[in-house]
């Protein structure tokens, strides 16, 4: 009786069986990080307000906003994002159809013999060879009655939502990539450049320490030194080199070059602005913003959807038909009244015994929720995670962007005496090349300190976005 009562009651009421999707509440949070925000010299961070779309721009350059315009055009992950997302649209339009009867027309003709003197004859005037035409309409109807079919539709719609989301994370994440990978490239040009400095210093030194040896101006030690000093600034020159190379075919990539193609150059960190209000809006709004979340919320729904529709499938499924058609044996007299026939009917199918491969599907549907629900979490994590990662770095560069400021400042100073002491003759020569030795170092070290601070202020950025501004 209980479960005529709960037949009657969804027959009555059109209810979808399985779970209803009710989207998972925010993080009751108040702060991305234990304390109050880093403190920075340069940089504050505004809790009332949240990053703009096209974050990109606060760096001021027009030469980076063009950067990631192509990219935006260009790279095949957002191709691949765009065409995932035409797959789910269609895919939804495929499964609302079954919300519409199908409607069919078919038509045969054929040659027979019968063995009349075996069998009763197919045609009433027992004519043993004949040709028989049929033309007919066919109308099906599968009855939603459990909502099976609206489950399906609604996860569906899920999955492309999932699949915008997608697609809005790809922009963002390419916007990013490019936005860090340009931003790296100009800090590593100006390394480059101050480690061929003093690579050249290193060898003019090592010349003139050179000649005084042999004049007996200078002993063997000081010469040994200058070596090992030489061959220290020429061996961290490669890796700075391959590490530049290797950001610049990234950047390529990014863009949809070939590492061939890569940008001849990017806007160097002099021609950048480093953005000095930081919005960080409030944490809970976090999951409403980022992509990424909005892509797997969506797939979470779309799993509790696909639990209702494996659930419908162990209940009965109910169907309408009509076929309305014409059988002659000559063609011509095909639609004449006395060859036509008609049919309709109603049809109940319950699954008694499938091996459990249904009950089965109820349990897997079950799990993928589960699963969904679980990668939901994992990527909420994730998400604060890389706030606080990137509100941490920064608090890290700042520090270290006022140390290197501070030895770059003193190297300079050292040269600047030298190079007066080498005026009025209180200073030789190589006193001057390794002040500017150790002056280059100092401003690679606090070129390094000011790329890493861009770098991390665009992740920092990237982590709080939510989708770019339409292409």
């Amino acid at each position: 009786m209980r479960r005529l009562a709960l037949l009657a009651g969804l027959l009555a009421g059109g209810c979808a069986v399985g779970p209803d999707f009710h989207r998972p509440p925010p993080p009751a949070v108040e702060r991305f990080v234990p304390g109050a925000p880093p403190a920075s010299d340069l940089q504050r961070f505004l809790a009332e307000r949240d990053p703009a779309a096209d974050w990109w721009t606060a760096f001021g350059s027009p030469e980076l906003d063009a950067l990631v315009a192509e990219a935006l055009r260009a790279n095949p992950s957002v191709a691949a994002a765009q065409a995932a997302l035409r797959a789910a649209r269609e895919s939804l339009a495929a499964e609302r159809g079954a919300y519409f009867p199908a409607l069919t027309l078919g038509a045969s003709a054929s040659r027979s013999r019968d063995a009349v003197e075996v069998l009763s004859p197919t045609l009433s005037s027992g004519a043993e060879l004949y040709r028989l035409y049929t033309a007919q309409v066919g109308v099906s109807y599968a009855l939603d009655l459990f909502g099976g079919r609206r489950r399906a539709v609604e996860s569906a719609a899920a999955g492309a939502e999932a699949a915008r989301w997608q697609l809005e994370a790809a922009y963002l994440t390419v916007a990013g990539n490019v936005t860090v990978a340009a931003l790296q490239l100009a800090g590593l040009d100006v390394q480059v450049a101050e480690a061929e400095r003093s690579v050249a210093s290193a060898r003019e030194l090592r010349a003139i320490l050179g000649r005084q040896q042999a004049l007996g101006a200078a002993s063997g030690l000081e010469v040994a030194a200058q070596d090992a000093a030489l061959a220290a600034a020429e061996a961290a020159l490669p890796p700075l080199v391959r590490q530049r190379e290797a950001t610049r075919h990234l950047l390529a990539v990014l863009l949809g070059r070939l590492p061939a193609e890569a940008p001849a150059a990017v806007p160097p960190l002099t021609a950048l602005r480093l953005p000095e209000a930081l919005p960080l809006g409030v944490p809970s709004a976090l999951v409403a913003r980022r992509p990424d979340v909005r892509a797997a919320e969506a797939s979470l729904h779309a799993a509790t959807a696909a639990v209702g529709v494996s659930l419908a499938d162990l209940l009965p499924q109910f169907s309408l038909g009509a076929d309305y058609g014409s059988s002659a044996t000559a063609s011509g007299e095909l639609g004449r009244p006395y060859t036509r026939f008609w049919s309709l009917g109603a049809n109940l199918t319950q699954v008694l015994f499938e091996g459990g491969a249904l009950v089965h599907r109820y349990r897997a549907a079950e799990a993928n929720l589960d699963g969904a629900a679980a990668n939901y979490r994992a990527t909420v994590l994730a998400a604060f995670q890389g706030v606080a990662d990137a509100l941490r770095a920064l608090e890290s560069d700042a520090a270290i962007r006022a140390a290197a400021g501070r030895g770059a400042d003193a190297a300079a100073s050292s040269l600047a005496i030298v190079r007066r002491q080498l005026e009025l003759g209180g200073a030789g020569y190589p006193a001057l090349l390794a002040a500017e030795q150790a002056d280059a170092q100092a401003r690679a070290t606090r070129a390094a300190a000011e790329a890493a601070t861009f770098a991390d202020t665009a992740a920092l950025f990237q982590a709080l976005a939510g989708p770019v501004p339409a292409r």
